[in-house]
């Protein structure tokens, strides 16, 4: 008589479920001016397509669909700082089929115009070290309040860089948080004048650098850190403090397409 087979256990589900979800990425990446439906990635991943968004959504935090267009903003925000390709080159070369809807939802999801980001960048516009550094000293020497949100922020190892810390409606970060502040380093924070309303919390640690590509396209050396729950603010105050652990990206992150608010104000001005 055959041995009866266990159920799978939940953490062995888990681990198929976040391969799946990795393997979608992963064609996502590859083929980010193609069209790609959520039947394509059901199949690819071996589920129906209503069971995948919603496997998809409990992994990542936003749906498959959202995911990919943020994989390719964050790939025009690559072209854009890192190619002498222009806006209309980048635009057609990801799949957009419209240079005006392609402006609209870059503008509106990284904070800035593609013409913006690049004046940022390659303009002389911005001292990252230096600027950041001093903004974020004067914010950590500010005494913690009892209105707003605090916590303290945690980091799995010794830590040298810049921590931005922002609310956000979704747990993606993307467009102008709702209100934020920049750390020097690990420990406690603040976040004051928050307007009531459900939010995600979420940090990015980033190593300091003098280049603005550093800052302006997040990727080697990020830590990260998001609320699991959202942050519920009623009367201008938290119902309770908020702490993070940072850690290394992970291949189901979504990418970090806002530009950190220091810098959003040194955009001020240029050019669209």
């Amino acid at each position: 008589m055959l041995a009866r087979q266990p159920f799978p256990s939940r953490a062995s589900t888990l681990t198929s479920y976040s391969q799946a979800v990795e393997q979608v990425i992963g064609t996502m990446r590859a083929q980010l001016a193609e069209p790609l439906s959520l039947e394509e990635m059901g199949e690819i991943a071996y589920m129906s397509p209503f069971h995948f968004n919603r496997v998809f959504r409990s992994i990542v935090g936003i749906p498959p669909g959202e995911y990919l267009a943020a994989l390719r903003l964050n790939a025009a925000k690559r072209l854009l700082l890192t190619t002498s390709l222009s806006v209309t080159d980048v635009c057609f070369d990801l799949g957009y089929t419209s240079l005006g809807t392609f402006t609209e939802r870059f503008k509106h999801l990284i904070g800035l115009s593609p013409l913006q980001l690049r004046h940022l960048a390659f303009d002389g516009a911005i001292s990252p070290l230096k600027t950041l550094d001093e903004r974020s000293r004067q914010t950590q020497q500010l005494s913690i309040v009892t209105f707003g949100l605090r916590g303290v922020i945690s980091a799995p190892g010794p830590f040298s860089g810049l921590i931005f810390v922002g609310l956000f409606p979704k747990p993606i970060p993307q467009n102008r948080p709702i209100a934020c502040t920049t750390l020097a380093a690990p420990g406690p924070y603040q976040i004051a004048l928050i307007p009531d309303g459900s939010y995600y919390l979420l940090s990015a640690a980033l190593p300091r650098s003098q280049s603005a590509l550093t800052y302006l396209l997040p990727e080697t050396g990020v830590l990260v850190g998001v609320s699991e729950q959202p942050v519920l603010v009623r009367g201008g105050r938290a119902s309770a403090p908020v702490d993070l652990s940072l850690r290394p990206l992970s291949p189901t992150d979504p990418p970090i397409l806002g530009v950190f608010p220091p810098l959003l104000g040194m955009a001020q001005g240029l050019s669209n």
